[in-house]
């Protein structure tokens, strides 16, 4: 009797043992292996160094010289350490832009680095950055344009041939390539070996994209390829550094070739894609893709660059941010300075996180089993998951402090490995015994972050309000992010109201009018204020919770221009002249194109000052023009009888397109006549942002 129970008792638990749940199945586009690896890399830097670097320009027409690329310091080493200390994971190269240039000692031309001065011709910059991808534990990628504006035969089979050999060249020579980046501009004017014409070729078939996916798959098989359609990964629709809240990894990729003029979709992705086909968010860290001297002031601000760490790899993108490195060959200082600045912040706002060993509880566990169980969203475990029951696709986590904790940060991540599902999702807070929203939104994917104001919660509640199958939720973090602490932005309207703004709505202003520098002990900004006389502002961010302040921002604010008026110009439009006395830096005048004669503006003041200078800001468009380089400025009490008392040049103003400031000895005046004497350009044509005054003080 006893053999016979223990029999039974052995025959249950290995029927008990036997029992397993099974898993979720996948739910619609899967991705793959190399997909999956591009997904780990999240953030990794794009260069763009070629002969347009040398030519000052953004797209080459294809005729340059090659003896033109010649750089002096160039280091690649340096590139790389820089990226490694600022947390990318690799870097991707332009071997070859829109005009043919190529970077590395190619057999298919001789428009290439063979025949320019650099190293006697006998460099090679792929392959030195390669290595130093290598020395320093970076992936490496190479960007090739299939444009060649260049090369004779573009627009005939014998280009293609030669473009599918440079692409073999490339990813056989040069070591593991992660990325291989194809751009969707393609045919236009241009050089083509002199002919200097315009030539349009058909996008979809010409370059024979199916032959250039068997060459990378065949050389690089772990490789991704970027284009706007894939097949790996896609562009995100824009330049400007973000991803949409909606963002699917998913798309109807047989809808989409190389510019497609849907390209808005690319931001969201299609709910109902067919393709594993996720986002990279590229933007540039300056106005430009090249290196350009005068965007030397305009490198991205810290606040930009968090935020668009937030609306890249926090959307489900992944975030690929480009260095224009300069005709040394290096990257330029404000660049690195930026660029580590923005690793110092993120990691602050990432410090500490507080969910792990959290306790956490789901409302619902598939099979009840210790293989989905809620635990796994908090168990450091990258492959492990909490996953719901057949049909169950609204369900939620919660998490229970041991006491009221800070919390203004939520990461949320799927287990894509078995595909996107989540279509919308909320977060609450119990806080004092009370739930309160935090917010709602829609897709997570391989990692979605979300930035709230702080909470100090006994609880925290993740609801999944909708979802295509049952939910696997592979990791949840927690964390409480320091306020953001930056110098304030300053602006002012013609009326003299003075507006101070930060990032942080936490982060706290003062300022001081008398020159004195400021503390948390000055005025405390609440709101715009006016100046009606010469005033030096200065102003700092002030973060009470530490005691933190931002460094000081000195700002000369002299008399408002609500009484100003643009009454004479030499050609433009005078009913349009406002835009260079309305304080918006961003916005410009220009006289008309074609003129043959120095051109002038003058301006009434209002009424009569004493002044003692004047201030030229040069036009801030990406791309700029009638840049006055040398002036004459002159005054006048009634608007007939100029007097000039001060003319001479803006020293680098092309380069260097900052408010230009001059001094010269008091003069009385109510108009005021500047006259651009020369200008950069090919005829007189002058362009104004911003003019002002600076008038006597008391």
């Amino acid at each position: 009797m006893i053999k016979t129970k223990l029999i039974a008792i052995a025959i249950f638990g290995l029927l008990f043992s036997c029992k397993t749940v099974e898993p979720p199945k996948p739910v619609g586009p899967l991705p793959s292996e190399r997909q999956l690896a591009w997904h780990d890399l999240e953030y990794y830097a794009f260069v763009h160094f070629n002969m347009n670097t040398f030519t000052d320009m953004e797209w080459g027409l294809g005729g340059e010289s090659p003896e033109t690329f010649n750089p002096t310091e160039l280091d690649v080493r340096q590139w790389a350490r820089i990226a490694k200390e600022a947390g990318m994971k690799g870097i991707i190269i332009t071997a070859k832009h829109h005009d043919g240039f190529c970077l590395w000692p190619t057999k298919t031309t001789e428009h290439s680095v063979k025949n320019s001065p650099w190293k006697d011709g006998k460099g090679d910059l792929v392959k030195d950055l390669s290595e130093a991808c290598e020395e320093f534990g970076l992936k490496f990628g190479v960007y090739l344009s299939p444009w060649d504006r260049n090369d004779a035969d573009y627009g005939k089979p014998e280009y293609v041939a030669r473009y599918h050999e440079q692409l073999r060249e490339l990813l056989t020579n040069y070591g593991e390539v992660f990325e291989v980046w194809f751009d969707g501009a393609n045919g236009g004017t241009g050089y083509y070996g002199g002919a200097n014409e315009e030539r349009k070729i058909d996008n979809k078939t010409y370059y024979e994209w199916d032959k250039v996916t068997e060459i990378v798959r065949e050389l690089q098989p772990n490789a991704v390829i970027f284009s706007d359609g894939g097949p790996d990964i896609r562009w995100v629709g824009t330049e400007e550094g973000f991803a949409n809240e909606t963002n699917w990894s998913i798309m109807r990729r047989d809808e989409i070739y190389p510019g497609w003029p849907r390209y808005k979709e690319l931001r969201s992705g299609h709910q109902d894609g067919t393709h594993w086909l996720p986002a990279e968010v590229n933007t540039s860290i300056r106005p430009g893709w090249y290196y350009h001297p005068r965007e030397d002031h305009q490198v991205k601000s810290l606040a930009r660059l968090v935020q668009t760490y937030y609306e890249s790899i926090g959307r489900n993108g992944s975030f690929l941010l480009n260095l224009p490195v300069d005709t040394r060959g290096l990257v330029h200082e404000t660049d690195e300075k930026q660029l580590l600045a923005l690793k110092k912040q993120i990691d602050k706002d990432f410090a500490t996180e507080l969910a792990k060993g959290v306790t956490v509880t789901a409302t619902d566990v598939r099979g009840n089993s210790d293989s989905y169980m809620a635990e796994n969203v908090n168990d450091g475990d990258e492959n492990s998951y909490w996953a719901t029951n057949e049909g169950v696709t609204n369900a939620s986590l919660t998490f229970e402090f041991k006491e009221p904790t800070e919390v203004n940060r939520i990461l949320i991540q799927e287990y894509i490995p078995l595909g996107q599902r989540v279509i919308k999702f909320s977060v609450e807070a119990e806080v004092d015994g009370v739930w309160q929203k935090i917010d709602e939104q829609t897709t997570i994917g391989n990692k979605r972050i979300l930035r709230f104001d702080t909470v100090k919660a006994s609880k925290l509640r993740v609801d999944f309000l909708e979802s295509k199958g049952p939910l696997v939720i592979n990791n949840i973090e927690l964390y409480r992010a320091p306020n953001f602490l930056t110098a304030p932005d300053i602006s002012r309207d013609r009326e003299g109201t003075v507006t101070l703004s930060v990032a942080d709505d936490n982060v706290e202003i003062f300022y001081t009018l008398d020159g004195s520098e400021p503390t948390n002990k000055s005025n405390r900004y609440t709101e715009p204020f006016m100046v009606t006389e010469a005033t030096t502002l200065k102003t700092i961010g002030y973060d009470a919770e530490t005691g933190d302040q931002s460094e000081t921002q000195l700002t000369y604010l002299d008399i408002p221009k609500s009484d100003w008026k643009v009454v004479n110009v030499s050609s433009g439009k005078l009913e349009d002249a406002h835009k260079l006395i309305d304080e918006n830096p961003n916005s410009s005048w220009a006289t008309e194109a074609g003129a043959k004669s120095p051109q002038e503006i003058v301006i009434d003041l209002g009424k009569t000052y004493s002044l003692t200078g004047f201030t030229y800001l040069p036009i801030q468009d990406r791309y700029p023009f009638g840049i006055v380089t040398d002036y004459e400025f002159s005054v006048s009490t009634d608007g007939r009888n100029f007097k000039t008392v001060s003319k001479g040049e803006f020293g680098n103003v092309v380069n260097n397109r900052i408010l230009q400031t001059i001094n010269f000895n008091p003069a009385t005046a109510r108009y005021i006549k500047l006259k651009g004497v020369m200008v950069d350009g090919d005829d007189y044509r002058a362009s104004f942002a911003e003019v002002g005054v600076i008038t006597a003080q008391k």
